[in-house]
């Protein structure tokens, strides 16, 4: 069992060893996806957006592929898609997300926990996207 079934998922896809496009058009019987989290960037991009039904929503969060996608705006009006941005939370939010965590109603996934002596060997974990979860660097 995958680590992200184990964590409640219903269906698992890695659209590094299978096409996640054609795996989603089955589950969905052709209908497409209400919302995407997207947050590879180039790599998957086109894929994500043909996967949304008309009106469907994408949430982009990262690029760890790349900054630079294409997009053809007239399938983004055509289908009334949303395309939303977003970086990091509030001041507000990170509070209460401490106080989650502070409460246990909300655990954080780590990764790995790396003395701050070995960044580079961290860094280079990410890099290779060889990372379920946070890496935390420690003092």
């Amino acid at each position: 069992m995958s680590r992200a079934n184990a964590l409640g998922a219903d269906v698992v896809i890695n659209y590094e060893r299978e096409d996640f496009e054609t795996r989603i058009q089955q589950l969905t019987s052709n209908r497409g996806v209400e919302v995407v989290f997207e947050h590879v960037g180039p790599q998957t991009w086109e894929k994500s957006l043909r996967l949304l039904k008309k009106g469907g929503r994408l949430l982009t969060c990262g690029a760890t592929t790349g900054p630079n996608v294409s997009l053809d705006l007239r399938y983004v009006f055509s289908r009334e898609l949303t395309i939303l941005g977003s970086m990091m939370g509030t001041r507000a939010e990170l509070h209460v997300i401490t106080e989650l965590i502070g409460q246990r109603r909300l655990k954080p996934i780590i990764d790995t926990v790396y003395p701050l002596r070995e960044a580079r060997a961290a860094q280079e974990r990410m890099l290779n996207r060889n990372v379920f979860g946070k890496l935390i660097l420690r003092p």
